[in-house]
């Protein structure tokens, strides 16, 4: 299958390179860039030296519908609106790594990205394979979800429903701020610290919200955003006050029959914590803790995930998989890089 990446000289669209390039069904028609037009991706991304040897091209919508069957777009927010309609309305099967198809309602998108959306009318899948693989499977146009939404909402769904309170507290590496430099991702600044960012405004709150809602209507979150001088990663806390008294094991049993199909999300043992360099680089997911403060009425959920693979392009590539009917776990079944 030929597969292009319009925007590929980001973090997200080095991820895509590196994971399909691995990928037995998939070739690499094009990866698109304009301000690196002509330049070896290798030249920006050098990880891929010897390994991805084309070049970075600055296309037009009609050579990128007729060189692909599959797109992915890796663009910043607000951007592939302008070009997910024209790619879906052709027949081409499309997944949008950015923010501008993951809401239903467009008024929650314009008010939290201070965007306004130029396409309303073109709907998306939203793509977490774990809750909506049925819907994925039949879709032409996926919109992948955030990193930390990712992180938070696959923690919380098999238990919010047993929840009238929830905090979320979630700590990023830096990667996820993107590849453009700026004051807030500077060394100095970031480097021995930990900063909260948008502690209540968050664009990524609604978009947990709105799914959690779809399990357990009603559902709140309290959300808070940090950024920690890692490289990659996500680990989200999670604080659930429970409705009624249940123990950990009840709760970690919940986790393993709402999971058990699912190739990505591994479950740790009560008390067991995850690990950022256990996912580093792999497209899992570990969930773990499961304790239970019983003075508090608090169940404990831990999960970590690397947030440029299964918080981005590993993801990417799973509902890829899913749509074209490939096997769920085809080019991403590799262990992270731990330490």
């Amino acid at each position: 299958m030929q597969v292009g990446i319009v925007g590929a000289s980001g973090y997200t669209g080095c991820e895509l390179l590196r994971l399909l390039n691995q990928h037995n069904k998939v070739e690499i028609a094009l990866a698109t860039s304009r301000s690196f037009n002509g330049k070896k991706v290798s030249a920006i991304h050098p990880n891929l030296r010897t390994i991805v040897d084309i070049e970075f091209e600055d296309l037009g919508i009609e050579e990128i519908v007729e060189r692909c069957d599959f797109v992915f777009l890796a663009l910043p927010h607000g951007t592939s609106m302008k070009i997910a309609p024209e790619l879906v309305e052709v027949g081409l099967k499309v997944v949008d790594l950015s923010g501008d198809f993951r809401f239903d309602n467009i008024e929650v998108y314009e008010k939290y990205y201070k965007n306004k959306h130029s396409a309303p009318e073109l709907k998306a899948v939203y793509g977490l394979p774990e809750l909506h693989k049925k819907e994925i499977k039949t879709a032409n146009f996926v919109a992948n979800p955030g990193c930390y939404p990712t992180g938070v909402i696959l923690a919380l769904a098999p238990i919010v429903d047993m929840a009238d309170r929830i905090v979320a507290d979630s700590k990023s590496g830096i990667s996820g701020a993107g590849v453009k430099p700026q004051q807030a991702t500077h060394f100095p600044d970031v480097d021995e610290n930990i900063l909260a960012y948008k502690v209540t405004n968050h664009q990524h709150l609604p978009e947990i919200e709105q799914e959690l809602n779809k399990i357990a209507q009603g559902t709140s979150v309290s959300f808070v955003p940090h950024i920690i001088p890692v490289i990659r990663g996500i680990s989200s806390t999670i604080h659930c006050f429970l409705k009624e008294e249940k123990t950990s094991g009840e709760i970690r049993r919940t986790f393993e029959d709402f999971y058990s199909k699912e190739p990505f999300v591994r479950l740790l043992e009560v008390g067991n914590i995850p690990k950022l360099s256990a996912v580093r680089g792999s497209n899992f997911i570990d969930i773990g803790s499961f304790e239970v403060d019983y003075e508090r009425e608090r169940a404990i959920i831990v999960s970590a995930i690397d947030n440029l693979v299964k918080g981005a392009s590993g993801q990417a590539v799973q509902n890829m998989n899913i749509m074209m009917g490939y096997e769920e776990t085809l080019g991403l079944l590799f262990p992270g890089l731990y330490p």
